[in-house]
């Protein structure tokens, strides 16, 4: 079975994450009872909006999809495919998490490091994808998520 990525998909798949990150940072932000914590949240989520304004412009003026040398498209296709299909973020409805109120803020952290490690590993294969000129930009979105992984963790610590 073949799959074709058209050009703007790539991009288009990058905004789908950020626009899922910022809604599950949001949730969190409203759920928490503590102000540090829910202006912690609400942190994250103006840095998935802004990742998702990079996207949409590079959505607007995406050429052709480029794969990493020496890959197959079928088999490059299915295995990007199923990074995104097992994404955390796409396979569990937080909403009715947070609304239950048994969503403690550890596990809201813990569920954040998940999207944040899930995310880096997507842009990291999409980085190859896009057209040289804008891998640096996907570079530094990349970096913006490892730090955000790093402050989650920090967060857990204490």
């Amino acid at each position: 079975m073949a799959y074709f990525f058209k050009a703007n998909d790539v991009a288009e798949l990058a905004m789908r994450i950020e626009q899922k990150g910022q809604a599950f940072y949001l949730l969190a932000a409203d759920a928490a009872e503590d102000p540090g914590a829910r202006e912690f949240f609400e942190f994250f989520a103006q840095e998935e909006a802004k990742h998702e304004v990079f996207f949409r412009g590079l959505r607007d003026r995406m050429g052709d999809v480029e794969i990493p040398p020496g890959s197959d498209f079928e088999e490059y296709t299915r295995y990007v495919l199923a990074l995104i299909d097992s994404h955390d973020v796409f396979n569990f409805d937080y909403t009715e998490a947070f609304k239950s109120g048994d969503f403690t803020f550890e596990e809201a952290v813990r569920a954040a490091m998940r999207f944040e490690k899930d995310t880096i590993l997507v842009f990291t294969e999409l980085k190859s994808m896009v057209p040289e000129a804008d891998r640096k930009i996907v570079e530094e979105c990349i970096e913006e998520e490892r730090g955000h992984l790093k402050m989650l963790a920090a967060k857990l610590k204490g």
